[in-house]
């Protein structure tokens, strides 16, 4: 339950005068963005009920607590998650999002905070209701979250590309912050050796997990490697796994939901991190990676969308077979970058995530793909 009570447990987070870390103002932006506001409530995240309803008392007063209905979401591996709402279809539900332990760690939530209102601003988000101590509460999105089947459904991929290109193209037009994933990465791998050292270096782990030495080896390769591809700096969602896209079937639409990893990031790495999550979270399989045909045909419309909303000629936009080729090559050599981030925050969940999950597994499993694919995609060359 949280510390303060009555009207001191409302106060108004600032607005970010500008989008974060982007040295000009966004376009198309209308000025400052709303003041969230603040509840001085921390949930606990062992029993999120009691807590999130008491943010919903806060925030809705007019509804009677005898109605109010709950469910609890438990496909994420990163926090809680529990809708609270009074009409049966769901649509008046506010999302209650209870921060994952030490995942402060993981994740900066001033950051967070900051993206999810310049998405919102251009209608890439949901409302956001407000933060408190430890979490947010915004608006439930209708729709179904996706799977690995609706992620191959050409369809519903070309919807996920396009919306992509929406998010990549909000600040296509400035002059941009270096990427975050190297900044992101390095932190990661000290914590790993400075949090987990003994676990990591421990005999039962032989091959399955590198030395804390051979992942240094590795990131100054892909740092020197991929920095050099030339993809392009957007604003990235950087975890498009496929229960974070939602379908809107009514309005044939898809939304990105959850923005603790957005930031400034490459362009590929975006997309190859969301093609690894073609493979699934909990069931991984490799084999279910899309076919080269499959992604050159969800780049085209990335691409297609992408020059329509940053060079602005709607419906008129070519796409060349060398620009197709050279995110391709791009996209496979990121995809790296994916596996590799993604199991050293494997490691650090799998130390002090109270989740339901087999964290370590998962971290092995990355670090497995990541070697496996090397060879492969270095092999890949950019068309001359």
């Amino acid at each position: 339950m949280g510390r303060g009570s009555g009207s001191a447990e409302l106060a108004m987070a600032a607005p970010p005068a500008r989008c974060p870390d982007c040295p000009r103002p966004e376009r198309g932006g209308g000025g400052a963005t709303p003041a969230v506001p603040h509840l001085a409530i921390a949930v606990d995240e062992g029993d999120v009920l009691p807590g999130a309803l008491r943010i919903v008392r806060r925030l809705r007063p007019a509804w009677d607590p005898a109605t109010v209905k709950t469910k609890l979401f438990t496909d994420g591996i990163t926090n809680k998650l529990v809708a609270c709402y009074t009409d049966e279809g769901m649509g008046d539900a506010l999302l209650v999002r209870v921060y994952g332990r030490k995942t402060e760690l993981l994740v900066d939530r001033e950051t967070e905070l900051r993206n999810f209102q310049v998405l919102r601003a251009h209608g890439c988000a949901p409302d956001l209701y407000c933060a408190f101590q430890n979490g947010l509460c915004y608006q439930f999105l209708p729709g179904i979250a996706l799977g690995p089947d609706h992620v191959r459904d050409p369809h519903v991929f070309r919807l996920v590309a396009r919306e992509m290109a929406r998010v990549h193209a909000i600040h296509a037009n400035g002059s941009l912050p270096r990427p975050i994933l190297w900044q992101k990465l390095h932190k990661y791998l000290s914590l790993v050796k400075t949090e987990l050292g003994p676990k990591v270096s421990n005999a039962s782990l032989p091959r399955d997990v590198p030395s804390p030495e051979a992942l240094e080896q590795e990131l100054a390769w892909m740092e020197q490697t991929l920095s050099q591809l030339g993809s392009p700096v957007v604003l990235c969602h950087n975890d498009l796994l496929c229960k974070n896209i939602i379908l809107d079937r009514t309005r044939e639409r898809v939304r990105f939901i959850d923005y603790e990893y957005t930031g400034y990031n490459y362009q590929a790495f975006d997309i190859g991190n969301h093609f690894n999550e073609f493979a699934g979270v909990k069931e991984v399989d490799y084999g279910l990676y899309p076919s080269r045909e499959t992604q050159l045909q969800w780049l085209h419309s990335y691409l297609q969308a992408y020059k329509e909303l940053t060079q602005g000629h709607p419906g008129d936009s070519q796409v060349s077979q060398e620009e197709l080729e050279t995110l391709y090559v791009q996209v496979n050599k990121f995809s790296l970058a994916s596996h590799f981030f993604w199991a050293c925050w494997g490691l650090i969940q799998d130390k002090y995530s109270t989740i339901d999950f087999n964290f370590l597994r998962y971290a092995k499993l990355r670090f497995k793909q990541y070697f496996k694919m090397k060879p492969v995609v270095t092999a890949l060359q950019l068309p001359k």
